[in-house]
């Protein structure tokens, strides 16, 4: 068995709503809308963000994304309208900034992300 994609699902009361602050939040429009409670974004080879419209489950998720320079992403979010929250220090060089979306769910934008440590 090979896996060959990783789908990762934030759930969204209004996928109006969500396609706008998503499109900012990833610079571009989606990738992809298969169905109407469905819009997905691929944000590297094989790896998927999807929005789906759920709204008994809006507001519980949490989506990690690793970013090359931290202070660029964010000066560039801020740029598009979408206000990320503070750099907090992690551990061993890396650092974080975290902040919700329209619905509540977390997105965590991680500066200085490595495989190992």
């Amino acid at each position: 068995m090979s896996i060959t994609h990783v789908l990762a699902v934030v759930h969204v009361t209004d996928i109006a709503r969500s396609r706008r602050w998503y499109a900012a939040l990833f610079g571009r429009p989606e990738d992809n809308n298969p169905m109407p409670s469905l819009v997905e974004w691929q944000v590297l080879p094989g790896a998927w963000v999807q929005i789906f419209h759920d709204p008994d489950r809006a507001g519980t998720d949490e989506c990690n994304l690793a970013v090359h320079d931290l202070e660029e992403h964010l000066a560039e979010l801020r740029a598009r309208g979408v206000e990320p929250g503070d750099i907090v220090e992690a551990n061993k060089g890396v650092r974080l900034s975290r902040f919700p979306d329209p619905d509540g769910n977390i997105i965590s934008l991680i500066g200085g992300f490595r495989v190992e440590y």
